[in-house]
């Protein structure tokens, strides 16, 4: 198991308004200290029996390790589709000051 501070959770979503409304709630309610959009990009994918095709926005939010469950379950919750990519990957490094930063950010408030 790492040891990470800091955590990268990613989602797609189907649009950039959803990616946007996804992102705007999270680092509001401070489960995330900041996102970055990207897309749109191609995705090629098996789903209900068929093979599917489509443009797909990435939202990659920026959290802390105390905090990265329940930043993964929000955007599942926010998020359009009933089955939604909701990925976490540690980082390994960064800068001392960026981690702290993070932590402050998404410290749990009183």
């Amino acid at each position: 198991m790492t040891k990470a501070r800091v955590w990268t959770v990613t989602s797609t979503t189907p649009t950039e308004k959803d990616a946007r409304t996804i992102a705007r709630a999270v680092v509001g309610e401070r489960l995330a200290a900041g996102a970055e959009i990207t897309g749109p990009a191609v995705s090629v994918f098996w789903h209900l029996g068929e093979l599917g095709e489509g443009n797909e926005w990435r939202v990659s939010l920026r959290t802390s390790a105390t905090t990265r469950d329940r930043l993964a379950a929000r955007v599942a919750e926010l998020h359009p589709w009933d089955s939604p990519e909701v990925t976490a990957t540690p980082v390994e490094w960064c800068l001392e000051t960026y981690a702290e930063w993070i932590e402050r950010t998404t410290a749990e408030r009183e």
